[in-house]
């Protein structure tokens, strides 16, 4: 659990945008949080004090999953694995398909990377809905990994992504909720 401190600091830091990117929508910027190195320092030290032990490699989702997915691996001194968006990585890839309100996507990863047996945590900087996250956790299972861990800078209530999650049987870890 993130300290007292560490979630006041964050929650002046990080800006709500109104009506971002369309209409109804409360944006969280989390770019104030770079400005500050401090700040970025103990974000890491927290996500990476909670899974200390517990996982042999980071999966971080494109793109602001990498923002603090690659610090969280250094800390923990094990590999950080990509997970990106259909056609960005050279074959041989792993491709996992998932809906979105409004179509469907793809996201990818290269063969092999992710070893069976591993135990993974997989990062983003925000759960929502989980559509994403959950097919960054088939992607896992497909090679024969064991997803061990979710963590997230920000987790929304009301959208029911932690729910979603669930069935994988992992921890899901965020540092503030809105």
């Amino acid at each position: 659990m993130a300290s007292a401190e560490l979630i006041k600091k964050l929650e002046e830091t990080i800006e709500n945008i109104p009506d971002f990117p369309i209409p109804g929508i409360q944006f969280k910027d989390i770019s104030p949080i770079f400005l500050d190195p401090k700040l970025y320092e103990d974000v890491i030290a927290d996500l990476a004090a909670n899974s200390k032990g517990k996982v042999d490699a980071v999966c971080g989702i494109e793109s602001r999953g990498y923002l603090f997915g690659i610090a969280i691996a250094v800390a923990l001194e094990v590999p950080f694995i990509l997970i990106r968006k259909a056609g960005k990585l050279p074959p041989p890839i792993i491709s996992e398909s998932y809906d979105l309100e409004y179509g469907s996507a793809i996201i990818e990863t290269r063969e092999g990377q992710i070893k069976k047996g591993q135990r993974i945590l997989i990062h983003d900087d925000l759960l929502a809905t989980g559509g994403t996250t959950e097919a960054a956790a088939k992607l896992v299972e497909k090679q024969g990994a064991v997803v061990s861990q979710f963590s997230f800078l920000i987790g929304l209530k009301g959208l029911h992504g932690e729910e979603r999650l669930k069935k994988f049987g992992a921890e899901v870890y965020h540092i503030l909720e809105y």
